[in-house]
């Protein structure tokens, strides 16, 4: 989900935490707009003027969106109570997604963070039926009908018990609390959430070859979720890869060096081509100063790499390139993706110690998963 962020564009900011709109909200609320005053408005209401059809159109997408908005407020207003940052709240095409660093402490927490969304749905929704009932205008009867009736399948829909849904977050608390075993809930409500996402995408299949033009929506929803339940699978599998795998263990003590006075012919010649690294520390006199990839060289000409120097090229060093070793491997993956960088130094007293990159822990993971799954069926055996 952390794709989102680009793209977006903050417009408010509630309790700290910021709300943004994706770009993609921008298409759904003009489709949405043009289907409730040209289908639902004149169909509901078909004595009032084409104007009000569009206002109220107009209204009920912001109404839609700022009851997603709740929703997802709600998760992260409990999450808060549990001590757990929220980046940002972002509406886009599906929905909304509170993205939030850190994950829940306990079974019980998790269960409270991911029940709070729904319950909030269901509130919004009796608020509304309740205006609809105590509202004579047929205009404004069937706006805060549909809204209503929106709230009500979000909450519903919410509840289905596939992964990263809040049902399927209900469902992996469920696990959680009986296997006392984080990663294996995470792994088993990823699991049905992509069953529940192909069902979906079936589902969709089907309507449109029965002339039900709503199945297109049903396969991007489905694609959709199975995209988020298999990319928090491989998350989790992932951690349990690296499950308390400090940084200290696999990080490179040996390191080969530059020097910012080299040229790049000779950092091409005589160490990219030779080692086979795509970048390099950059020392001078023992002090550290940066890191020089192929990124940074690739558009030198070739009739100038002789007289160009390392000086002039590579990254100066940043604080956020920096890790413990005493931090976990898992950790610093994740910093690396972050700030889309492929290696993290580990500084002691000013001076370049080690080293961790995303090629050394593909390896270690290629490894481990081999020995895993070796032990895996050596225990079947027996």
């Amino acid at each position: 989900m952390n794709g989102l962020s680009h793209g977006a564009w903050q417009i408010a900011k509630v309790f700290g935490i910021p709300i943004r709109i994706h770009y993609t909200w921008l298409i759904v609320f003009g489709l949405l707009t043009w289907t409730l005053s040209t289908y639902y408005f004149p169909t509901v209401a078909p004595q009032l003027p084409v104007s009000s059809y569009w206002i109220k159109g107009i209204i009920a997408a912001l109404m839609l969106f700022l009851s997603v908005a709740i929703h997802e407020l709600s998760h992260s207003l409990v999450a808060m109570k549990y001590k757990l940052e929220i980046d940002s709240i972002t509406l886009f095409i599906f929905g909304g997604v509170a993205q939030m660093k850190g994950e829940p402490p306990t079974p019980k927490a998790e269960f409270r963070i991911a029940i709070a969304g729904p319950l909030a749905s269901f509130f919004l929704a009796g608020v509304f039926f309740i205006l609809t009932v105590n509202t004579e205008d047929i205009g404004f009867k069937s706006l805060f009908s549909y809204v209503s009736n929106i709230n009500l399948i979000l909450a519903i829909f919410n509840l289905i018990p596939g992964f990263p849904m809040d049902g399927g977050r209900v469902l992996r608390a469920f696990i959680w609390s009986r296997k006392n075993d984080y990663l294996y809930a995470t792994q088993k409500a990823s699991k049905w959430g992509q069953r529940i996402a192909i069902l979906f995408m079936v589902f969709g299949i089907f309507s449109l070859l029965f002339g039900i033009p709503t199945g297109f929506w049903l396969i991007l929803i489905g694609w959709f979720l199975y995209s988020a339940a298999y990319g928090s699978y491989q998350q989790s599998t992932l951690q349990a890869l690296l499950e308390n795998l400090k940084i200290k263990d696999i990080m490179v003590k040996d390191l080969v060096t530059v020097s910012p006075e080299m040229n790049i012919e000779k950092l091409i010649n005589e160490y990219f081509l030779k080692y086979g690294y795509t970048g390099f520390p950059v020392l001078s006199e023992g002090k550290y100063l940066g890191i020089i990839t192929l990124r940074d060289i690739k558009n030198i000409p070739e009739k100038d790499r002789a007289q160009r120097e390392v000086s002039e090229f590579y990254s100066r060093h940043k604080k956020e390139w920096e890790v413990n070793p005493e931090d976990y491997v898992f950790n610093a993956l994740e910093k690396m993706i972050k700030n889309d960088v492929g290696r993290l130094i580990i500084l002691k007293d000013g001076m370049l110690i080690g080293m961790i990159t995303r090629n050394g822990i593909a390896k270690y993971l290629e490894v481990k998963s081999v020995l895993t799954k070796i032990e895996g069926e050596q225990n079947e055996k027996f």
